[in-house]
């Protein structure tokens, strides 16, 4: 939740107000680089951050924008105020003046409303975190122009504080990208194509009017860097390609048909065991969240299963399910935690059956995933469209538990608390 606090986070002093300069100042207040987007960026970053650490990072810079936000408005007002009353001031900026009777308002300097495609948002958090520390860095020229361009004490000291804090956020974000470890490189799930990954094309060449030449540098050479010249000029003398280039062969390699229905055999047999035991998973759940969790993925495993069923027509086979040990493992393991359950308390037991069902959610998700990887070597297109809509369901049923599991952590944590506070 949010508190206003009637206080300044730097408290804002202007000598001589400049109409002129209050105008450029809304650069910082609803601009693509200002306060209000990075308030937003940040702060829905965090909403969608299952890393907590992280999350607690993001929304207390992003709540901290929010007071920059604050100051930035109230510097621009001052500046603005002559607008209110004075014709030769008005006419610094008629939007202000006459639309919003000399106050702020959600635009940049050139009047342009405020809009959320300024915002840098992916969900995967080493992105986002890099989009931060480059946004900081703008938001940090930004502030040096304006203090450039003002000769008010007061103005340029205020300016001087966000300033100084847009370098602190760039120092936070770029700890904490450290801090999770991920190779500079390394980003998303999916693997460069190796050699292409490393050829830096010589794309412009020749000696410019202003005598431009090229280059080389650590950009381009060294390390692991294949310099390839001119790969456009060089095609119309050569047969064979300079670029390195990987891609799926014309025709799938033999068996990979058969692993698709094996795959998808077991994951019938999956399924089919699910259905089974939902339906005791819920019964056994304490908490209501988690037995409507069970009840709602029992009824996305019925529509799966006749997905399954529809590959099979696909394929021209017959719909036919082989035992599948590894879920056959995993219910009957999920059975002995729900009768252990019995003994314990509510939210010990629900967290012991949440952690059984995860481990039949990434069972599943394991299995989606190989299945829709061979549809799609063999260019089942349809096959393909029906596995990722069951592959994103599971995800979801696991982000779901995740999510109920956090709740019941905090309430399996208040006996504690109550003993601790009964005990002082």
């Amino acid at each position: 939740m949010y508190h206003h606090v009637k206080k300044l986070m730097y408290t804002v002093r202007v000598d001589e107000p400049d109409p002129h300069f209050g105008n450029m100042l809304l650069e910082q207040f609803g601009g693509a680089n200002g306060e209000l987007a990075a308030a937003m960026q940040y702060s829905i970053q965090g909403l969608n951050c299952e890393d907590a650490e992280r999350k607690d990072l993001l929304m207390d810079i992003g709540t901290e924008e929010l007071s920059h936000l604050e100051v930035v408005g109230t510097l621009a007002r001052l500046h603005l105020k002559p607008t209110k009353f004075d014709r030769e001031k008005a006419e610094a900026d008629p939007l202000i003046a006459i639309a919003g009777g000399g106050g702020v308002n959600l635009f940049n300097s050139q009047g342009n409303p405020w809009t959320a495609d300024y915002l840098k948002i992916t969900g995967e958090l080493d992105v986002d975190l890099r989009s931060n520390i480059a946004a900081e860095a703008r938001a940090k020229i930004v502030y040096e122009r304006l203090i450039n361009f003002s000769d008010d004490a007061g103005t340029k000291d205020a300016l001087q504080f966000l300033m100084t804090r847009e370098i602190t956020h760039m120092k936070a974000f770029a700890a904490a990208l450290e801090s999770m470890e991920k190779p500079a490189f390394s980003i998303g799930k999916i693997s460069p194509t190796p050699g292409l990954v490393n050829q830096f094309f010589n794309d412009s060449t020749g000696v410019g009017d202003d005598g431009e030449i090229d280059t080389r540098g650590p950009w381009n050479e060294g390390g692991d860097w294949e310099f390839v010249s001119s790969p456009a000029l060089a095609a119309d003398h050569q047969t064979e390609p300079q670029t390195k280039v990987e891609s799926s062969p014309p025709t799938a390699p033999e068996g990979i048909s058969e692993l698709l229905l094996d795959e998808l055999r077991d994951i019938l047999h999956a399924e089919k065991q699910l259905v089974k035991a939902l339906p005791k998973m819920a019964k056994a759940a304490r908490f209501d969240r988690l037995r409507e969790c069970f009840e709602e993925h029992l009824i996305e495993t019925e529509a799966q299963i006749e997905r399954i069923n529809e590959c099979f027509s696909l394929l021209g086979e017959t719909a036919r399910a082989t035992s599948c040990k590894g879920m056959m493992g995993l219910v009957e393991e999920g059975q002995e935690v729900m009768k252990e359950g019995e003994k314990k308390e509510d939210a010990v037991a629900d967290l012991a059956l949440i952690g059984a069902a995860q481990r039949v959610e990434h069972y599943e998700i394991s299995g989606y995933t190989t299945a829709k990887n061979l549809a799609q070597q063999l260019r089942h297109s349809a096959i393909v469209a029906l596995l990722a809509k069951s592959l994103a369901e599971e995800e979801n049923a696991d982000m779901l538990l995740n999510q109920i599991s956090r709740s019941l952590m905090s309430v399996a944590k208040m006996p504690d608390a109550i003993e601790q506070t009964a005990a002082r």
